[in-house]
């Protein structure tokens, strides 16, 4: 059994990306065997291909997410001609990822297709809409419902932000979207947001290590940027609400203090999609396929094929890149 895969491979401290025809001798552990139909492009997929420090181990195979049948399952779970997706886990970080047309991994890891979703529709929302509805779960697990206020989503031009922006305004949430790149507001403005900034104008201006209160603006946000982004977000959110942080484009380092904690009681909560539980999962791709708007996600979307990812991928390292990439793995061929 022969199938086409993307391989990184490290030469004299660089990467270098080629697609290379396999077998099955080469396919890693596991109880289930996939045909891969798609992936997708996410940040953390971009961050590999530029050699910063996402897989550690060569040659790898990235992509942290994928959709796809299965062929052979030693599983009980899942039964040949089954439709999975699989998000998270560490693969395309520390086992082999969805740029593959076959693979084999741990029945664990799979989520059933839910009804209603298609294997493109899977990667459409993949990862990224994972994250963004487990980040819309929480602000409503912490009481943020529309009636509460404006909800902030940073980094609104991105995957994530995209797709929390269609969930929140389909909810009824007035939404403002922040982002670096103001020539895509009527983008997200087809997306549901009601108002978009301008990243930078965003920021406080202030001396090192003296943080400010701003006026109290906000009773939920999404942030998928952090560092200054995030520092700026706390300062502007409203008594008692919840900021759901899911992204670090921006940084790790956050210049705050205690006050939006111990003044205004707001709540920071970190979102992770990679080591989710299984019922948490299931209930996420439930109420996406729910509430998802399926005309928006086509919108927000752009399809391409293993031999084009490392040139999308420096447009995504660079900020140039919006919504979602989506990468058709099966119909790829080897001399891209």
């Amino acid at each position: 059994m022969d199938f086409k895969a993307l391989l990184l491979k490290q030469e004299n401290n660089s990467l270098k990306a080629s697609i290379e025809q396999l077998n099955e001798t080469n396919l890693p552990q596991g109880d289930v065997l996939v045909e891969v139909h798609y992936s997708s492009l996410n940040y953390k997929d971009a961050m590999a291909f530029g050699n910063k420090g996402i897989i550690r181990k060569f040659p790898a195979v990235p992509g942290i997410d994928l959709s796809g049948i299965v062929v052979e399952s030693n599983s009980a779970k899942f039964k040949s001609g089954d439709s999975v997706v699989l998000t998270g886990w560490g693969i395309g970080e520390k086992h082999w990822g969805g740029y593959t047309q076959m693979t084999r991994v741990k029945s664990e890891w799979l989520t059933l297709l839910p009804n209603g979703l298609s294997l493109k529709m899977a990667m459409q929302i993949g990862t990224a809409g994972l994250t963004a509805m487990l980040s819309v779960m929480t602000l409503e697990k912490n009481g943020i419902e529309p009636s509460s206020g404006d909800v902030l989503v940073t980094g609104a031009s991105g995957g994530v932000g995209s797709i929390a922006i269609a969930l929140l305004a389909r909810k009824g949430y007035h939404v403002t979207a922040l982002t670096g790149h103001l020539e895509n507001t009527d983008y997200l403005k087809s997306l549901g947001a009601a108002t978009v900034l301008d990243r930078q104008s965003f920021l406080i201006h202030k001396r090192p290590g003296r943080f400010s209160m701003e006026t109290e603006t906000y009773a939920g946000v999404i942030d998928t940027v952090g560092g200054q982004v995030l520092a700026a977000a706390l300062s502007r959110a409203k008594y008692g609400s919840c900021v759901a942080m899911c992204g670090l484009v921006g940084g790790t380092d956050v210049d705050t203090s205690v006050f939006p904690f111990i003044l205004r009681a707001i709540k920071l909560i970190g979102i992770d999609s990679v080591m989710c539980p299984s019922d948490v999962r299931e209930l996420a791709w439930r109420r996406i396929v729910e509430e998802m708007p399926k005309e928006i996600i086509e919108r927000a979307t752009i399809e391409i094929t293993l031999g084009q990812i490392p040139m999308y991928a420096q447009k995504m390292l660079e900020g140039t890149a919006r919504g979602r990439t989506i990468v058709q793995v099966i119909e790829s061929q080897l001399e891209e």
